[in-house]
């Protein structure tokens, strides 16, 4: 396992440097590691990232543009390698190790591990993510994300957006660069995204690699909810009351339908 790893997140000393920048990062918990994995296995999954074609969803509405597959048999073995070392107990135990979060891991479908990519355009605007999943109900604690994003540039946009909890300001930007991983816990005030459209050039994408932990529900866990997007402060007032709406309708249907479920 710990040879597709760059070795130092097993070292006894960066596991404490980063278990205190998990505790203490603002706005919410979260911490960065650059060249988090080893960099032939790195390399190896950039060029055979899947084109936005081959992926199994495509989203195009009023909050996002992007593209996600999980159907990891369509995908080069490599993906399929990187999977279960992120689902494996070993990493999980890391994983608890540097969040505090014990009891943590992946459930085997399209909301533990996958891939998304956008093209020039793309955009995620700011949201919470949903709490609970529908069909397991277990509680979700976690996103991993590891880019796969060489020789990015400001100018494309695309950093991962952190807000602060009422959605008034932006308080850290992350640049999607390439075998760079950011962990952070997901809450009701995690709000996350990126925003600003891509401005890519032709044929480059943006890529990453998604992780989602989960553990049992807990006695104080929020009710079930979809994901939430939120408009930013400086949106028009259409963008802003047309996304209001449009959540909150999609969240009663989708509590409804696991209502159902039970």
């Amino acid at each position: 396992m710990t040879k597709d790893f760059n070795p130092i997140i097993f070292d006894a000393a960066f596991i404490e440097k980063t278990k205190a920048e998990f505790a203490t990062g603002k706005p919410y918990k979260h911490f960065v590691i650059d060249n988090f994995l080893n960099e032939d296995f790195a390399n190896l999954l950039h060029d055979n990232f899947p084109t936005v074609e081959q992926l199994g969803k495509h989203y195009k509405g009023l909050n996002e543009k992007k593209s996600e597959g999980a159907n990891f048999n369509d995908f080069h073995l490599a993906f399929t390698d990187l999977r279960n070392l992120l689902m494996s107990d070993k990493f999980a135990k890391l994983i608890a190790t540097l969040t505090g979060i014990e009891g943590v891991f992946v459930t085997d479908d399209n909301l533990g591990t996958g891939l998304h990519q956008g093209g020039n355009g793309s955009f995620l605007d700011i949201h919470i993510d949903f709490n609970i999943h529908a069909e397991k109900n277990v509680h979700r604690r976690l996103n991993l994300l590891i880019y796969l994003n060489k020789n990015w540039l400001p100018e494309y946009n695309g950093d991962l957006e952190m807000w602060n909890a009422d959605m008034t300001k932006l308080e850290k930007s992350v640049a999607p660069l390439f075998n760079r991983c950011c962990v952070f816990e997901t809450n009701e005030i995690s709000y996350h995204g990126y925003s600003k459209k891509l401005n890519l050039p032709e044929n480059m994408t943006r890529k990453s690699i998604y992780t989602y932990f989960y553990t049992e529900i807990r006695d104080n866990s929020v009710a079930y909810h979809d994901t939430i997007f939120k408009a930013r402060p400086e949106e028009s007032m259409i963008k802003k009351v047309g996304t209001t709406i449009k959540e909150r309708l999609k969240n009663f249907i989708k509590a409804q339908l696991k209502k159902m479920r039970e």
